[in-house]
């Protein structure tokens, strides 16, 4: 085995197993069998109530499949399914193996897990959460929305479009819809709306009737290697979208720019949004507000129309929903139903999601974990934050993608007027030695009282409430525990605030 680069399969240019310093072993889900939902049997789920995971037990719990999962703490998502009829312990046990027939697992897990190794060595089917759920919705017209990044605001755009033209469409999401309070349900109609990952492949997975991909960057390259590897993948997953099928791809980006060429070249039809002028799905007027996106969009199937969408910032989500809009017009919804539908739309969780206001100071919390989502983020939340001052709290994921992309996530957070830095959460990865929070922190362009690096994890929020002053913004972002800190982070503030 190769160390640090992926080796190939001389017969199909596919990755194989590879392990670099510090990373977990991955496989690519490119070889991954999907089998029938009627051979699953009773669904063993690792990590119920992650976002992901929840929504696959909810669509098995739907479907009528006997579910059993565990998660290392109680939450709210676990009491959720329990209610669902979801059979959930708590902690990680081999005996949970010994009832189940079909054990699902995701990446985000470490290979050399205990459970995860007993459930191989038992000999059951062992199967990623994408292949679970391509068999979940095995009899559904399966929509699809990759990219590096604005899949699940997309996803969730066309969703609730989707929704208020009486679709009722199956669908699964990374986030929360505020309108349903879920990322996942089963539909009565022939649709299927999913966010499609391309963290570890497991996009290559479904078999989609139509598909967008918003944009390719380099991330995830313990999984794909370098930035070659990732257009490979994504060029799979073109091959794997229906012949007669359409492919939207965003005109603004080159990567995504470079997809599209390719699809061309094995005759899909495609078409491309954006704001350069030779974008099929014209997108122009972006005016981004304090609590809104405003811009108008003409093209194929649209005319010309003004859309407004409702509770995300940001220019980047006039693109998103253009793509869902022209998405939506490609499968006959009402485009003005569609529309309508974003003006009061609430959000996602996780999404600039708002945690309320302590002596005076504003929480809101963000997905955002690549440098460039870090810089969308955080020029959106500039304008929501108006004459105060803007407080970033990052916590960087995993050891690889902070060596990867250390100095861009320094500049990133320089938009911030305060860098707050923590320490690394990192998910499957073991420590690559010498990278922690301080390699970005020690990054940021900023005065040296305008940078601060915390690494206790528990004592972030008096260190923000020492800076922060009424007509602040704060902003967390991560992939991994930080938006658990917004309420101490509020409550801090307002304490400050009265000792004040």
């Amino acid at each position: 085995m190769s160390m640090g680069r992926p080796t190939r399969d001389a017969d199909d240019g596919r990755p194989e197993d590879w392990e670099a310093p510090g990373r977990a072993l991955v496989r690519s889900a490119a070889t991954d069998v999907v089998p029938p939902l009627a051979d699953l049997g009773r669904v063993h789920i690792m990590g119920i109530a992650g976002a992901g995971m929840s929504g696959l037990a909810r669509i098995l719990l739907e479907r009528g499949v006997a579910v059993s999962g565990c998660e290392a703490r109680e939450s709210l998502d676990v009491a959720a399914l329990r209610a669902l009829g979801a059979d959930v312990s708590i902690g990680h046990s081999v005996e949970h193996l010994v009832a189940s027939d079909t054990f699902v697992y995701t990446t985000a897990i470490n290979p050399k897990h205990f459970e995860l190794v007993a459930a191989r060595a038992s000999g059951m089917p062992v199967l990623r959460r994408a292949a679970a759920l391509a068999a979940a919705l095995e009899d559904r017209i399966t929509v699809a929305i990759s990219g590096t990044h604005g899949k699940t605001t997309t996803t969730s755009l066309l969703t609730v479009g989707a929704q208020a033209c009486g679709v009722d469409p199956s669908f699964a999401i990374g986030g929360n819809l505020y309108e349903t309070g879920r990322n996942a349900h089963l539909g009565t109609g022939p649709l299927a709306i999913v966010e499609a990952d391309e963290s570890d492949g497991s996009f290559l997975l479904t078999r989609p009737a139509s598909a967008v991909v918003t944009n390719v960057e380099a991330d995830h390259l313990e999984n794909h290697g370098d930035l070659e590897g990732i257009f490979r993948a994504f060029e799979q997953f073109v091959d794997r979208v229906d012949p007669a099928g359409l492919l939207l791809t965003c005109a603004d980006d080159e990567g995504a720019r470079r997809i599209a060429d390719y699809a061309r070249g094995t005759g899909r039809r495609v078409l491309t949004y954006g704001e350069r002028d030779d974008a099929d799905i014209r997108v122009s007027g972006v005016l981004a507000l304090p609590d809104a996106v405003e811009f108008d969009v003409a093209g194929p199937g649209l005319s010309k129309r003004h859309v407004r969408v409702a509770s995300l910032v940001g220019r980047h989500i006039a693109l998103n929903a253009s793509a869902a809009l022209a998405l939506a017009a490609d499968l006959g919804l009402d485009v003005d139903t569609v529309i309508g539908s974003w003006a009061d739309f609430g959000g996602v969780h996780r999404r600039f999601e708002s945690h309320g206001e302590g002596g005076g100071v504003r929480v809101y919390d963000d997905y955002a974990h690549h440098p460039t989502e870090i810089l969308a983020s955080l020029t959106a939340a500039r304008a929501s934050a108006g004459d105060g001052r803007l407080i970033a709290v990052f916590q960087p994921g995993t050891y690889s993608r902070t060596q990867t992309f250390a100095r861009e996530f320094g500049e990133a957070l320089a938009t911030a007027d305060i860098a707050v830095v923590m320490d690394i959460f990192p998910a499957r990865e073991e420590p690559i030695p010498g990278v922690t929070g301080a390699t970005i922190s020690d990054l940021v362009p900023l005065p040296p009282g305008q940078v601060i690096f915390e690494p206790s994890y528990a004592a972030v929020p008096a260190r923000v409430a020492a800076v922060a002053r009424p007509g602040d913004l704060v902003l967390t972002m991560g992939i991994g525990n930080v938006y658990l800190l917004c309420d101490q982070i509020r409550e801090a503030c307002a304490q400050s605030g009265a000792s004040a």
